[in-house]
């Protein structure tokens, strides 16, 4: 991660559109950076915590963790229940059953913590060290008051039309539409110990899960800390367009039916994960624990020109939003955060828009350019078929690349130069040490995953 050594000098001033996780982090990291920081809002504290959605699962690995870190922040890793690996079942067409493996994290741990726990929380620092919170809407034209009188003005929020200053980067843009629908659940009633998931891994509850099915999308089963509930489990699930997943997550309207529809879902597609699924239960004093709809993945200019001409940075999934089925753009806003504060603390010169252009350039090429590449690898891109047939295969034959695999997760940049088959079959040769065709060579389909045979221990 980058320094932050602030050049010393009087206060300059900085705003900050949007309070969300993102948002909030760059601007109590700018605050502790000496710079007099205004933070907008169209919500207060109280209904940012308690009055909307949690914004996905907000999953971060040691990468993320580390620029936390960085900025002096809690990264939740020992508050929150840990992953410490990622176990995957693939399911062909007709949904035959054709690749289990279980990948574990080497040398850090994931989390995935509520968003608007932390945002209220790095709020709630923000305000205690002299930060100004506005609350009120920020429209395109008031924006350009706010960035004529602040020397550095961030926007970490698209409402309201100001996505729109920040122009599509056609290159980057790969996709015109949204390629999933999302439907997400918070819920309790499972614990963490090794006997659940049991089937799928040996560290049971410590391990996330992933299923892919061919012809119907993905679902993931995670740890996750809740504002109010504490530890408890978060399912996010992605349905392919025309898919019968996409039909039945349309219909939900509140955390039971979120809930009931998933175990219907499991019931009828994944039914070797049914047991622990089943013994879940909605947390009851949050309305707000479920939420779906759609995400196009975009790549936008990292900076835009208000009316008046002055420059202002996208930051977050303002600047690049991700289908978040490899967990990148949490992960992904809070890195750019932090890299644009430790920049901005030791710049000695105006933020004119050739250093917000020169800092996301950097961020581009640093992360986020793997991470939007890595999340088509997840999302079973067409391009990338063959790439991911080699690789989902091999991890089902040898541990230490399932490991690599499921690592790109957590540092997407070896990912960035591959691009044919035969770049892939040299890097499996590079992690494993092992010709990457003996290994394929090795694979058979799994026939039928193991079922799950966990029973709820009754408490009374």
């Amino acid at each position: 991660m980058t320094s932050q050594t602030p050049v010393s000098r009087s206060p300059r001033s900085a705003a900050v559109i949007g309070a969300g996780q993102t948002g909030v982090t760059a601007a109590l990291g700018l605050l502790d950076a000496g710079f007099t920081v205004t933070l907008y809002s169209d919500r207060d504290q109280r209904s940012l915590r308690d009055d909307v959605p949690a914004t996905g699962t907000a999953l971060e690995f040691g990468e993320t963790q580390q620029a936390e870190a960085a900025l002096g922040l809690d990264s939740f890793t020992g508050r929150a229940p840990r992953h410490t690996g990622l176990s995957v079942r693939i399911a062909g067409p007709e949904n035959a059953e054709l690749i289990a493996f279980d990948g574990t994290f080497d040398g850090y741990v994931g989390v995935a913590v509520d968003t608007r726990l932390k945002a209220d929380e790095r709020l709630t620092a923000f305000l205690e060290r002299g930060g100004d919170f506005v609350v009120g809407p920020v429209t395109v034209e008031s924006l350009d008051a706010i960035a004529a009188a602040n020397d550095l003005t961030l926007v970490a929020t698209g409402r309201g039309g100001l996505a729109d200053l920040f122009p599509i980067d056609e290159e980057r843009t790969v996709y015109d539409k949204p390629q999933r629908s999302l439907l997400t659940v918070t819920v309790t009633g499972l614990d963490f110990d090794p006997g659940v998931f049991a089937h799928r891994s040996p560290a049971g509850g410590a391990h996330s899960l992933f299923s892919i099915l061919a012809e119907q999308g993905e679902a993931w089963w995670g740890p996750y800390l809740h504002k109010d509930a504490g530890p408890s489990w978060a399912f996010l699930g992605w349905a392919r367009p025309g898919s019968d997943w996409e039909t039945r997550f349309a219909a939900a309207d509140s955390a039971e039916s979120a809930l009931r529809i998933v175990k219907d879902l499991y019931r009828d597609y994944i039914d070797w994960d049914l047991p622990e699924v089943q013994a879940t239960q909605v947390i009851a004093e949050d309305p707000h624990s479920w939420l779906k709809g759609a995400v196009r993945p975009v790549v936008r200019a990292g900076v835009g020109r208000t009316s008046g001409g002055h420059p202002v940075a996208a930051l977050g999934d303002t600047a690049v939003a991700y289908d978040p089925v490899a967990g990148q753009g949490a992960q992904s806003g809070l890195i750019q955060a932090q890299r644009l504060v430790a920049a901005a603390a030791v710049h000695d010169g105006p933020f004119d828009e050739q250093w917000i252009t020169d800092q996301y350039a950097a961020f581009l090429a640093a992360r986020s350019d793997a991470a939007a590449k890595v999340t088509r690898l997840f999302l079973s891109d067409p391009a990338f078929a063959d790439i991911g047939g080699q690789f989902f295969a091999t991890a089902a034959v040898n541990p230490k690349f399932a490991s690599a695999l499921v690592g790109l997760l957590h540092r997407p940049q070896p990912f960035l130069p591959i691009d044919t088959p035969a770049d892939a079959a040299a890097y499996i040769t590079e992690v494993t040490g092992t010709d990457a065709a003996e290994l394929l060579a090795k694979f058979a389909p799994a026939g039928r995953f193991e079922r799950s045979t966990f029973a709820p221990v009754a408490v009374g």
